[in-house]
């Protein structure tokens, strides 16, 4: 499984991107002989007049399968990444699941 992390509009710390790494290989490590390549995409829609104006975009793409979208919006940046990293292990478990059957 291979992770390619980028802000869109806001800049990253080494922080963040540890954070978000520890958080999707928690949560999709499981799977990741089935998961060719994890894309993440964090944008801040607003700029600097606050509000629900961050992103998180998270596409697995699970081989033959095809591609998992899950986003989230949120205020917190580190909550709405926990979320959304949750919500994709969901997802792709959910996705594999389905093709076993």
């Amino acid at each position: 499984m291979t992770l390619d992390i980028r802000g869109i509009t806001i800049d990253l710390s080494a922080a963040v991107r540890a954070h978000i790494e520890r958080r999707l290989r928690f949560a999709l490590g499981r799977f990741s002989g089935r998961i060719g390549r994890v894309v993440v995409r964090i944008a801040d829609e607003n700029g600097p007049r606050g509000g629900r104006d961050k992103r998180c975009r998270i596409a697995a793409r699970l081989g033959r399968r095809g591609t998992v979208l899950v986003e989230e919006r949120g205020e917190d940046l580190q909550a709405m990444i926990d979320v959304a990293a949750e919500r994709m292990g969901r997802v792709v478990a959910r996705s594999l699941q389905r093709a076993v059957a």
